[in-house]
């Protein structure tokens, strides 16, 4: 019995069902589930790049640039009426001519000194925002600056020793204070380059960060051992250091647009590409975009376009804080109406901010770098306490 018992005990055998693949299947189910947070993080970026520009704020720039404009050309040591301004700006218009009441003598202080002046405070106005915005975009850390890898500690360098050659030589050098400016800050950019070891996959923006503050201390203490040993240059070096615009003539304008158009054209094609990165590498990979290369490319783009505006300005900060933050706040972060409007809002703050500059303290001008410092420190605090650094 107990043997023919033996074939009812096998029949639970039978109960295959029991280890049929339910079970296995299970994890199978789950993998949409784990698709979905980037799904979400993909429609969220994809929603935040068709919140495009308002006409409104685009209208809202564009006037912001020509009170800015009119006020720059019209106010100063010499005080013009606004309205014969803007009817000799209507004169410079081939094919124009009205009569503005302005004399001779104010015609050319008008055209040959606050002209060129205020073309140039616009160009690097613009130039510093759209760079700080790009740069917050690509290191996705609010507290980025246009002058995080060394570009300011490369321009003080190279001014700072044709400054002292030009001193102690007894011919004139062929380099001028902007191209030294703009080669130090582009010799700065690429030592960071280089030592953040950019072009390799398992190096983070942080290395790159860090490269930069490397760099900066490093060519900060050169510029400072030839400060030393040169004394009587440090004043003219001094001056440059805490920007200035007085300078400003039409050869500087001529030196810098070629920049500013293309560092503008390359980070307004990467707006798409500032929105994914605003959420993660992974989801932007997801979404088929390339996040080290755009990484890259906006970075390279902001800093030789932060090199020259530097060259022909001396060191300006919190510019590239001040406009992009503000911006932030009323419009929101899409990067499609930023970028745009970082550049219209960045020219108008930087005309507005030379004009306090060179009225707020009557005959004596005080260096546009320091009323930037006034303005911006505060500010910088402000964005510190309440934004998160977002992880790079």
């Amino acid at each position: 019995m107990t043997e023919a018992a033996a074939p009812k005990k096998a029949a639970p055998k039978k109960a295959v069902p029991e280890k049929a693949a339910p079970e296995k299947a299970a994890p199978e189910k789950a993998v949409p589930e784990k698709a979905a947070p980037e799904k979400a993080v993909a429609q969220k970026a994809q929603r935040a790049h068709r919140a495009g520009l308002r006409p409104a704020w685009l209208a809202a720039g564009v006037l912001a640039v020509l009170v800015a404009v009119l006020a720059g050309l019209a106010f100063g040591s010499a005080s013009l009426p606004p309205g014969g301004v803007a009817v000799e700006m209507l004169n410079l218009i081939p094919g124009v001519r009205l009569d503005s009441g302005l004399s001779e003598r104010e015609i050319a202080i008008l055209t040959q000194l606050r002209l060129p002046r205020v073309v140039l405070g616009l160009l690097v106005g613009a130039m510093l925002a759209l760079a700080g915005a790009a740069y917050q975009g690509a290191f996705r850390n609010p507290l980025a600056d246009p002058h995080l890898l060394g570009v300011a500690a490369g321009a003080g360098l190279g001014v700072t020793a044709v400054i002292v050659l030009s001193a102690t030589s007894t011919t004139e050098l062929p380099v001028t204070v902007p191209m030294a400016a703009f080669a130090g800050a582009v010799l700065a950019v690429a030592l960071t380059w280089l030592l953040g070891g950019a072009g390799s996959r398992d190096r983070s923006p942080t290395a790159l960060i860090l490269a930069g503050v490397a760099v900066s201390a490093f060519l900060s203490a050169a510029q400072t051992f030839l400060l030393q040993r040169h004394v009587e240059s440090l004043q003219e070096v001094y001056s440059w250091l805490l920007g200035r615009l007085s300078t400003a003539g039409w050869h500087d304008v001529q030196m810098i647009l070629p920049y500013v158009l293309v560092t503008a054209a390359i980070v307004l094609t990467q707006r798409r590409e500032l929105d994914v990165l605003t959420v993660g590498d992974a989801e932007a990979a997801s979404l088929g975009l390339h996040p080290q290369r755009s990484r890259y490319l906006l970075i390279i783009a902001a800093s030789l376009g932060t090199a020259a505006a530097v060259s022909v300005s001396g060191i300006i900060g919190f510019v590239g804080i001040i406009v992009p933050h503000t911006i932030r706040l009323l419009t929101g972060p899409s990067y499609r109406s930023l970028l745009p409007l970082s550049i219209l809002f960045g020219a108008a703050f930087l005309t507005l901010t030379d004009l306090l500059a060179r009225t707020v303290a009557g005959d004596a001008e005080i260096p546009i770098g320091v009323v930037t410092a006034f303005l911006g420190a505060p500010f910088f605090v402000l964005v510190m306490r309440t934004s998160k650094v977002m992880p790079t």
